[in-house]
């Protein structure tokens, strides 16, 4: 099939064309195989006509980037040709290809390293972990009825008082407010449930505020919002909860740390320690784990060996 591009994400510049447009996506393909998610692909995508953005939309669309994702990536790609030659093995990497801008106004800011980044069930596993020295904690506590909710909130920051670690509350913003927490991590159906109001109460309340992501669709609408960080994933398959999206894989999980390196990153989904490799060559961050935790017979043992395990990479991996 033709592979189209909405004129929305086109970009607004003189489109660079190039000599063999079909012969110039499958290059794409050939030198990013390492972005391929096979369930999501369209293997008939071919290019609408001879630009650099259609081009690279059709090739998106064959490694199996969803629709809005490959959009941004066409676009992207076609402003990063604006000022230098056509290459396929050069995926676009810069915020300014992909046209993004922090707002002025931003949200307070956090370390750009968060280290093992725990996501824990109740206020019992944060006070835990934060006394194995777990330097960053998530409480992602679900219960229908909001004084549970709140009283567990309370709880969890009340644990982590005068301990060296940062506790950042899933979804319940309104409490971690009013609890004093770290901060808040909100998903993209988070996002849909808040008002501009809402959001600059938010971020003028001093929160620092962290965003899951799923793709650059959804990265492009967190980046607009000046977060303290981002977290990417799903990396690998995970059996928590179902997710919106097929997993990501180190490959694109590279790409999406390197464009978003002025923004502290956290890599989240499927990863133990047999997955730490990969995560840490990828250059991001922080890497976020749930079972590998919660799952371990010894928690804080395992929290122990993680850590050790993510220092040794990140030292391996400096110049």
């Amino acid at each position: 099939m033709t592979a189209r591009m909405t004129d929305a994400h086109a970009p607004t510049a003189t489109p660079t064309v190039v000599h063999d447009p079909l012969a110039a996506m499958h290059a794409i393909v050939r030198h990013h195989t390492d972005l391929f998610i096979e369930r999501d692909a369209d293997p008939d995508a071919t290019p609408a006509d001879a630009t650099v953005a259609a081009v690279a939309y059709a090739a998106a669309r064959r490694l199996g980037f969803i629709d809005a994702d490959a959009r941004y990536v066409s676009a992207a790609w076609a402003r990063r040709c604006q000022g230098r030659p056509f290459d396929p093995a050069d995926w676009p990497d810069d915020p300014a290809d992909f046209g993004w801008t922090l707002p002025p106004t931003r949200f307070a800011p956090c370390p750009r390293e968060l280290g093992l980044y725990a996501v824990l069930p109740d206020a019992a596993w944060v006070a835990r972990l934060a006394r194995a020295g777990v330097p960053t904690l998530q409480l992602r506590f679900k219960h229908p009825d909001p004084d549970r909710v709140a009283h567990e909130v309370q709880t969890a920051v009340g644990a982590v008082h005068g301990l060296p670690c940062r506790l950042f509350i899933n979804d319940h913003w309104q409490h971690a407010m009013a609890a004093g927490a770290y901060g808040v991590h909100l998903g993209q159906e988070d996002l849909d449930t808040l008002t501009p109001d809402d959001i600059a109460r938010l971020r003028d309340s001093g929160l620092r505020l962290g965003i899951s992501t799923h793709g650059y669709a959804e990265m492009a609408r967190a980046w607009a919002l000046g977060p303290s960080y981002l977290a990417l994933g799903a990396v690998f398959p995970t059996t928590l909860k179902a997710m919106p999206t097929a997993p990501q894989g180190p490959g694109r999980l590279a790409r999406y740390a390197r464009l978003a390196r002025d923004i502290p990153t956290v890599a989240i989904g499927g990863i133990g320690l047999a997955e730490l490799p990969a995560v840490a060559a990828s250059g991001v961050g922080s890497f976020a784990v749930v079972r590998a935790l919660v799952g371990a017979p010894d928690a804080p043992a395992a929290a122990a060996e993680l850590m050790q395990r993510w220092a040794t990479l990140r030292a391996d991996a400096t110049p």
